[in-house]
């Protein structure tokens, strides 16, 4: 007779297979609380990532008042088709790049999902660095020393283990560790505005290019969830309401995102660089002795943010095709991570907004093939039922091909960065749209040529 704890234990681990990635979570599993689409939403922007973002908007040359601007802009842009595409878990039960095989097919959704792991893997190193940094700090309190590389293997051991526990141990920690965070970085915050805070005025006017710049690194820093979103929804019930989905996500992506970054342009002036040393460094200073609460809660919100990595990092890699099971991929991921993280630590601010920016290029037309297939598409296609979804295309369809020019024209074209600036790029000064141009110009491409689902299954 199996005991109670290992009933928890086993009600707590989700299903180890590739299969349980590839099919929809099963009817008897769905059950997750409405909250919670708002809490993984939530947390993982809770971070020295948003404060740092919005120190980076100083360093681009904006003030207070175009920095908000940018600020309240680029994460409404960035939030809204994330929360939208949270809507797509509960009637489907899928993860998000299995349930974009029904534009792209079965073939078609490999090349998205091979990137989305790499893009997984890179977050999981932008994010650590910061939250080392803090751990180390903390322990020179006590005084105690740690290595970079050790700080840094104890907070991705933590993480790799949340991931390999998977979904429902991720969503508790949202929820939890989540709420703890938001306590504590609620206090400071108000500390660091009513003691350190600044506003920053203009001493040139800040020209279109950089503000197009600004606005597109805060669009990224919202919408790169937009490949995770109904990873964490697709366990509630089939019949959720998909406009309270909607809602809750857009909710926790604002209300974690904004106030963070409105805080890193109040403070920008009071930190060296936009690097997480600096931020970390001028944080304790501003906390007085309450500095190490300050240090414990940057080095756990690593927690929050790498454990929905390195889960949905594991689950890309079997929608790539490398059907290995769960807990290799998350393993994989974990360990590559770490690696990144060790090697790029010292280049943190420059890599940071290199990376924000060449993520939009194939995450923007992915997006847009995706939400244009499941509101424009399937709302006028009589084979598609709410609920009962058919089988995906087989190979590679028109879908896909569309998310491979447009993503590519768009880089070519478009992309503004230290390593490759297109010549539409320099032509407006080095403003960068092709992130704008590929999501509508893949979403119209894709609904003008879509084809009725029985019709493309034939």
């Amino acid at each position: 007779m199996t005991s109670p704890p290992q009933r928890n234990a086993h009600a707590l681990m989700e299903d180890l297979s590739a299969a349980s990635v590839r099919e929809p979570a099963p009817l008897s599993r769905k059950t997750m609380p409405m909250d919670r689409v708002f809490w993984s939403h939530f947390s993982p922007n809770l971070g020295p990532g948003g404060w740092v973002t919005g120190a980076l908007l100083v360093s681009l040359g904006l003030d207070f008042r175009t920095g908000v601007l940018a600020i309240l802009l680029g994460n409404a842009i960035g939030a809204l088709p994330v929360a939208l595409a949270a809507a797509i878990g509960p009637p489907t039960g899928l993860t998000q790049m299995e349930a974009s095989r029904r534009a792209l097919g079965t073939l078609g959704v490999r090349p998205p999902s091979f990137l989305n792991w790499l893009y997984c893997v890179g977050w999981d190193a932008v994010n650590n660095v910061p939250a080392a940094a803090a751990l180390i700090a903390l322990l020179a309190v006590f005084g105690l020393s740690a290595p970079f590389w050790l700080a840094l293997g104890v907070l991705a051991g933590v993480q790799m283990i949340a991931s390999i526990y998977g979904h429902h141990v991720v969503q508790a920690l949202q929820k939890y560790l989540g709420a703890l965070l938001l306590a504590v970085f609620a206090l400071i915050g108000l500390t660091f505005a009513a003691n350190g805070g600044s506003v920053i005025h203009a001493e040139h006017s800040v020209g279109f290019a950089t503000f197009l710049l600004a606005v597109g690194i805060l669009v990224s820093f919202n919408l790169s969830w937009a490949t995770y979103s109904s990873d964490y929804t697709r366990y509630l019930p089939v019949d959720a309401d998909p406009k309270r989905v909607v809602t809750l996500a857009l909710a926790g992506l604002l209300t974690s995102a904004v106030p963070f970054q409105i805080l890193g342009l109040l403070t920008a002036a009071s930190i060296a660089e936009p690097s997480p040393t600096a931020v970390i460094a001028s944080l304790q200073h501003a906390m007085g002795p309450l500095g190490p609460l300050a240090l414990a809660a940057i080095a756990l919100s690593s927690i929050t943010g790498n454990s929905f990595n390195d889960n949905t990092a594991s689950y890309s890699l079997i929608s790539a095709g490398i059907h290995v099971p769960r807990v290799a991929a998350a393993i994989i991921t974990a360990s590559l991570g770490y690696v990144l993280a060790v090697a790029g630590a010292g280049r943190y601010a420059s890599l940071y907004t290199d990376y924000l920016l060449v993520t939009m290029y194939w995450i923007a037309p992915w997006a847009g093939i995706v939400l244009a297939d499941w509101y424009l598409v399937k709302k006028n296609d009589p084979n598609v039922a709410y609920g009962h979804e058919p089988d995906a295309p087989s190979g590679w369809t028109h879908g896909a091909t569309i998310f491979i020019v447009t993503s590519a024209l768009t880089v070519l074209l478009f992309s503004t960065s230290s390593l490759y600036t297109g010549p539409i790029a320099r032509w407006l000064g080095g403003a960068d749209i092709g992130y704008y141009v590929g999501f509508f110009v893949a979403a119209l491409w894709y609904a003008a040529t879509a084809r009725p689902r029985g019709a493309s299954s034939r």
